[in-house]
């Protein structure tokens, strides 16, 4: 299936985990150069999340995976994009959504004893068109 294929991120860690998930959610784009994009529409969105890392928690996890679902999943799923507040002084393009994800996922794994990074996130929008948001490495620090 062709929104299982994913593009590789190189990295130095030992040990790699990547999570998919998906979740609906509307939005729309307040600006007359969006396009129909400026109506509200829906999308579900499916996402795959990157996390590298070199040390295993004591249950043996980078970090579980249902911690990963449970923290995108339940603040995303039937939602309109634009009333969350990181989309209050942007709008919530896919590119801007990737983005977000990122930072609430690095957010949780910076608290982690074994200091795992998230490397990549791809939010794909439609079966034709997904973004890829990387974090600079100072991002990382």
């Amino acid at each position: 299936m062709m929104q299982q294929f994913y593009p590789q991120i190189h990295h130095d860690y030992r040990f790699e985990l990547n999570k998919d998930m998906h979740f609906s959610a509307a939005h729309f784009i307040p600006n007359e150069d969006a396009g129909k994009c400026q109506v509200m529409h829906g999308h579900t969105y499916f996402i795959n999340v990157t996390i590298g890392g070199n040390e295993l928690d004591p249950l043996g996890f980078l970090i579980d995976f249902k911690q990963l679902k449970d923290l995108i999943h339940k603040k995303y799923d039937h939602s309109v994009l634009n009333d969350h507040p990181e989309f209050q002084h942007t709008f919530p393009t896919t590119e801007r959504l990737a983005e977000q994800i990122w930072k609430s996922i690095q957010d949780v794994l910076r608290t982690r004893d074994n200091r795992p990074v998230c490397l990549q996130v791809i939010v794909r929008e439609t079966p034709t068109s997904y973004v890829a948001y990387r974090p600079s490495r100072e991002d990382l620090l």
